[in-house]
């Protein structure tokens, strides 16, 4: 199988990695955390380079690129550990209001394409642990009942995707952040992303999916999630070996760089392995994202599950292989650390998706495929 990317994609990878190192350096993220954990500046630079499209379909004013450009972009993201919730609003967004009506793409597709939405999927509840049908926000004909957890930047985002009960199942609305009856209360996240509660309380809403299909395209949405992850998160780890990789080479013990020492090399090679099974996996979960729903299912969680992996042992062995210097705030590898170890309680943990991966497993006798 042919893995090169294609010439447009390297030049898209360029165009990102740019922004990055020129407008998204590690002090101008530290001063983004300190002002809240989102920067209309950010978004709109993400925007100027026509990002926000990417998943957009060419009708409503977008590129409609695919799963491997996407996984392209979020590769370069990962590398700057950018805290805008860019796989939220322009990659799972859009997925999930193709679903929608044709007033409605109409009307927000357009407008995710150009930056000037940011719109967000709702979908954590407290009682839920991961499980995607477990739903106690209840839907009264056109008005929505309930509370949402860990909303990405939702004190900043301009509409949510909200899934509630019905009674013939889980459908999908989308409520606006100014309609009467909605609350917002924002926090940072250990990794300094901005996220909030979402309270709805008799909020207006508008029907995106129906029940029953309203789970299904649930599922994708958080499929679409975890590749994306995938990929951030592979960036991130290969930035971080980089790091660690410079500060070993740098760092003298005994008149002698500490890189010289077999065991630290042995380490660092144990390292590389990781991140090697965790881009594999990635490239997995991209390619698998057009399969039946099914197959579809068990290679994201089997993908979610390397990366949980992953990202613990590449982050830990990395900040141990820099000593107390790691854990600093003032020093950067403790912030890519952060962010590795959120990553892993996002879109299901280990364990979740240890089950999952098990309860799908069915006659392969442990091997994935």
């Amino acid at each position: 199988m042919d893995f090169d990317f294609t010439e447009d994609q390297e030049s898209l990878r360029d165009a990102v990695r740019r922004f990055v190192d020129k407008d998204y350096g590690f002090e101008h993220r530290r001063a983004t955390v300190r002002a809240g954990g989102f920067s209309r500046a950010n978004w709109e630079g993400l925007a100027g380079l026509g990002l926000m499209g990417l998943a957009v379909p060419e009708a409503h004013g977008g590129m409609g690129f695919g799963a491997i450009d996407a996984m392209v972009v979020m590769e370069e993201l990962g590398r700057g550990i950018v805290l805008e919730p860019y796989a939220q609003a322009a990659l799972i967004a859009p997925a999930v209001l193709q679903h929608a009506g044709a007033e409605v793409q109409a009307a927000w597709l357009p407008r995710i394409a150009a930056g000037e939405a940011l719109v967000v999927l709702a979908h954590q509840e407290r009682s839920a642990r991961y499980r995607l049908d477990q739903v106690a926000t209840v839907a009264e004909g056109q008005v929505l009942m309930g509370a949402k957890s860990l909303v990405p930047a939702g004190a900043h985002a301009d509409a949510f995707i909200v899934p509630a009960r019905t009674a013939a199942g889980i459908a999908l609305y989308l409520v606006e952040r100014g309609a009467a009856g909605v609350g917002t209360r924002p926090y940072l996240l250990q990794d300094g992303s901005a996220a909030a509660e979402l309270s709805l309380d008799k909020a207006p809403a508008t029907l995106l999916v129906p029940a029953p299909q309203g789970l299904a395209v649930l599922e994708l949405a958080a499929d679409i999630g975890i590749a994306a992850q995938a990929a951030e998160a592979v960036g991130a780890m290969d930035k971080l070996v980089a790091i660690t990789a410079e500060y070993l080479n740098t760092r003298k013990q005994f008149g002698v760089a500490i890189s010289s020492f077999q065991a630290l090399r042995h380490r660092m090679a144990d390292v590389k392995m990781q991140l090697e099974l965790a881009r594999s996996m990635s490239y997995y979960a991209s390619l698998k994202l057009g399969e039946p729903a099914e197959a579809r299912r068990r290679a994201l969680s089997q993908a979610k599950l390397q990366l949980c992996q992953s990202t613990r042992y590449v982050g830990q062995q990395c900040t141990q292989l820099h000593g107390g210097i790691g854990v600093t705030d003032e020093y950067i590898s403790s912030h890519y650390f952060k962010r590795l170890t959120a990553m892993e309680m996002q879109w299901g943990d280990s364990l979740h998706h240890l089950g999952e991966v098990s309860a799908r497993m069915q006659d392969q006798a442990g091997v994935f495929a």
